[in-house]
């Protein structure tokens, strides 16, 4: 079994210092390595679809990492400028990439504390997820599953939150709360049964994790998998628990990482240090992979780790113009490639409903759990998976993940 993840609980329970009610604090990044508590005004309802979250548990997304744990913002500016990063990721992150300061944080489980007069689903007090991309829900986008694609709230490339002003206004979800359009489609209902800290992930990384196997696997029914991880370092390791879960045959997991190896270990995977050049512990293919290192060299190895007709479904960023693909081996194999950010209000009802039934404990992938008042300095610490929390206004139903 993995270590038991640390608690960091040094802080008290409050919600911080008395302060103006007009006002609420947010989680701002400055600098690489550098976050602090900000403000700015209280969220109201604008539109009678809007809803008003209080989040109290929080996930770290994997994507966050980048630019807290290394300096990129100029080096991916610069590289725009002489086309060594594709232009996209300013229209995503600003023209200054990654250039604080701007609320982050886009993983979280809230309660509902207010709704307008025209949101019948979604009920004050309930525990819910709220997606980290925003989405209308009828628009033809959202009908398909493009739910992070959605064309009524997109005014650029994507509609998100905790991701800068380029991605909208919408603010970061490590907040005292903030305001959610249409709220219910946006919303989606955690299941009484299920503890908050299990899916604090839900939002993002754990739904992004499911996209890569239970599609495939459900077309491929006892499939074998191979997860690549090191890089998307909790969607790996989620991944590589889901498919097992889910029934796949085999589960190989490749990292660097000795404590992420023992947490795939413990979901029943095989597992065994990445190297670019190793050989596999599989030599007749594998039916899914997940690509999770967010490297040129761990995308062709995937896909050329296939058998015929296998699906490599890649969760990570690849921010050069062009990446190269092994595409004769792809036609000769049959193979697919899949790539893009991940929908997750579209699969979160099978996803919260699967974890229901079956009490898959995501919550063995959170490295750090710390206190919501500790999250300038949790947030950006160097481990897997960071999940905030502080107590919730009404007593849930399940708040511990044993």
């Amino acid at each position: 079994m993995p270590r038991r993840h640390r608690t960091d609980a040094r802080a008290s329970a409050h919600d911080g210092p008395a302060h103006d009610a007009d006002t609420v604090r947010e989680l701002l990044f400055r600098r690489t390595g550098a976050l602090e508590w900000g403000r700015r005004g209280s969220p109201a309802l604008q539109e009678p679809t809007d809803a008003i979250v209080r989040p109290f548990v929080a996930g770290r997304c994997d994507g966050d990492t980048l630019p807290l744990h290394r300096p990129v913002s100029r080096a991916m500016q610069a590289g725009i400028a002489v086309g060594a990063v594709d232009p996209v990721v300013g229209r995503i992150c600003g023209r200054v990439p990654f250039q604080g300061p701007f609320a982050i944080g886009h993983e979280c489980v809230a309660e509902v504390v207010a709704v307008g007069r025209d949101v019948h689903r979604v009920r004050r007090g309930r525990r819910v997820v709220v997606p980290w991309a925003v989405s209308c829900g009828t628009c033809a986008r959202c009908l398909r599953g493009l739910t992070s694609k959605c064309t009524t709230a997109a005014r650029s490339t994507l509609a998100a939150f905790g991701f800068g002003p380029a991605s909208g206004d919408w603010g970061g979800m490590v907040t005292d709360t903030f305001r959610v359009p249409f709220a219910d489609h946006m919303l989606v209902e955690v299941p009484d049964t299920v503890p908050s800290l299990r899916v604090a992930a839900a939002g993002d990384n754990l739904a992004d994790a499911w996209r890569t196997v239970a599609g495939p696997l459900a077309r491929r029914p006892e499939g074998t998998v191979l997860v690549l991880g090191g890089g998307a370092k909790s969607i790996g390791l989620y991944a590589a628990g889901l498919a097992a879960a889910l029934g796949a045959a085999e589960v190989d997991y490749l990292d660097d990482s000795p404590t992420r190896r023992e947490i795939a270990a413990s979901f029943g995977a095989r597992t065994r240090p990445l190297s670019a050049r190793g050989t596999l512990p599989r030599r007749g293919g594998y039916d899914v992979a997940v690509e999770a290192t967010s490297r040129s060299f761990g995308l062709q190895r995937a896909v050329r780790a296939l058998a015929p007709g296998g699906v490599c479904t890649a969760v990570g960023y690849y921010v050069a113009p062009a990446t190269r693909v092994p595409l004769m081996r792809m036609y000769a194999t049959d193979a697919m490639l899949h790539l893009g950010v991940s929908h997750p209000r579209a699969v979160l009802p099978d996803l919260l409903d699967f974890v229901a039934r079956t009490g898959f404990p995501a919550e063995r992938v959170t490295t750090l759990t710390a206190d919501w008042e500790r999250a300038p300095h949790a947030y950006a610490a160097h481990t897997t998976k960071v999940v905030l929390q502080r107590a919730p206004l009404g007593p849930g139903p399940v708040e511990r993940a044993d």
